[in-house]
Formats: structure tokens, sequence, C-alpha cells
């Protein structure tokens, strides 16, 4: 082959060559825009998808939030309704104390009324009393008067005494006192040096009950009466009828020491 065909296959040679080269530096362009273009698709969709992504958070935020506020209003609405069922329980909590205290001021003005009663109704219930050992029923007013008038008996007004006991006679003739009211009535008498009344007084006892613990201690009453009025022989009679009828009591012993100081 000659120079000029060497160098023609060589030009020839180097012309592929070119070409080749030139074809893959074309090809390794197209490659790399469509990569580019391919990157920049899957940034876009990631992008999209992050918006969307954020976009759905967002709207899950709000959407807590606005729960959140819900339950905070909730809340509120319940903590007001707290306070104010708080506010009913004190105020129930009060009615029901002033309605304690009214019950109690109430059974306490009951209790007054019925101790009123109570008392009211004692003063005019008969009363059991014990008079010398005696018992039996009497009427308040009745009880009242008896005492009185040895209250006046013991003050040493015989006088009053004696009005005292003649009107309670008057009054209570059939009273449980009757007997011991004779027996002071006749003391009244005596006091009064009314020997003869005070004498009738302690017979009418002796003759009415002679079973009454007063009637020895009457008789001995009787024969002192006697013996101020000068009358010995009845004295003596009188005490002799005590020391027979009751010989054991205390009367009967003082009667006997009496009896002998009496002359006639």
């Amino acid at each position: 082959m000659s120079l000029r065909q060497r160098m023609q296959a060589g030009l020839l040679a180097a012309g592929l060559l070119a070409g080749g080269v030139a074809q893959a530096g074309l090809f390794d362009d197209e490659e790399a825009r469509k990569a580019i273009v391919d990157m920049r698709q899957r940034i876009a969709t990631a992008d999209e998808a992050a918006k969307a992504r954020s976009a759905e958070q967002a709207a899950a935020i709000a959407q807590l939030v606005e729960q959140l506020n819900a339950m905070r209003r909730s809340m509120l609405d319940l903590n007001n309704q707290l306070e104010a069922m708080r506010g009913d329980v004190a105020k129930l909590r009060g009615n029901d104390e002033q309605l304690m205290r009214d019950v109690a001021e109430l059974q306490k003005r009951q209790k007054d009324v019925g101790q009123t009663l109570d008392d009211r109704l004692r003063k005019l219930e008969p009363q059991k009393v014990a008079v010398d050992g005696r018992e039996f029923v009497a009427d308040p007013d009745e009880k009242k008067a008896y005492d009185d008038a040895m209250a006046t008996l013991r003050g040493g007004d015989f006088d009053k005494a004696v009005q005292a006991l003649a009107g309670f006679q008057k009054r209570y003739p059939a009273s449980g006192y009757t007997d011991s009211v004779r027996f002071w009535l006749g003391n009244a008498l005596y006091g009064k040096k009314d020997y003869k009344e005070a004498i009738a007084a302690f017979r009418t006892l002796v003759a009415a009950s002679p079973d009454h613990p007063r009637a020895p201690e009457a008789l001995l009453a009787m024969a002192n009466c006697q013996v101020e009025m000068k009358d010995n022989r009845g004295a003596r009679r009188t005490l002799d009828e005590l020391m027979k009828n009751y010989p054991k009591s205390e009367a009967a012993a003082a009667g006997k020491e009496r009896l002998a100081t009496i002359k006639g």
C-alpha cells in the first residue's frame, strides 16, 4: 500500500473514531438530561407528597386544636356547673342547718309548752300526801290551804291560825287532813287560852278517830286544858282514859307523870 493510501486509511480510521466519540458524548448528555428530568420529577413528586402530608398534618393539628379548645370549653362549662352545684350544695346545707335550728327551736318550744302544761295539770291534779303517818290524796289547793294554815300556826299567830284551820274545816269537810286539822286547831285554841274550845276540838278528834296517831296527844292536851281551867278531877279522868286506852304511847308515860302532880 502506498503512502497516500495509508494516509487515507488513517484519516478514515480517525474519522470513524471521532464519530464514535461524538456519538458516545451525545449519548451521555441524553442520559444525563433524562436523569435530571427524572430526578426533578421525583423531587416534584416528593415535594407534592410532602406538601400533602404537611397539609394533612396541618389539618390534623387544626382538628386537634379544635378538639382541645372544645375540651377546654367543656371543662370550663363543667367547672362552672361544678361551682354552681357547690353553691347549691352550700345553699342547701345552709337551708338544712337553718331547718335543723328551726326544728330544734320548735322542739324546745313544744317541750316548754308541754312542761308548762304538765306543771299546770300537776297543780290541778290530786296529789298523794302523808300527814301524821297516814297517806291520802289531796287537791293542790287543799294541800296549799293546809300548809299555809300550819305555817301561820308555826309563826305563833294563834288568832290567824284558828281562823285558817276553822276555815279549812268548812271548805274541805271530807278532807284527809281533817283529823290533823282538829288536833292543830285544838293547839291553836290552847295557844289563845281558849281552853273550852280547845277541849272540844281535841275531844272531836278522839271520838271520830280513836286510832289516829295524834289521839293520845289530844287526850294529854285535854288534861292540860282542864288543869288550866282548875278542873283537876276532869283532868285526872282524862289522864286515866289516856293510860287505859293508849298504855304504850309516849303521851301515856307523860300523862302518868302529869297525874302525879295533880291534886284533888
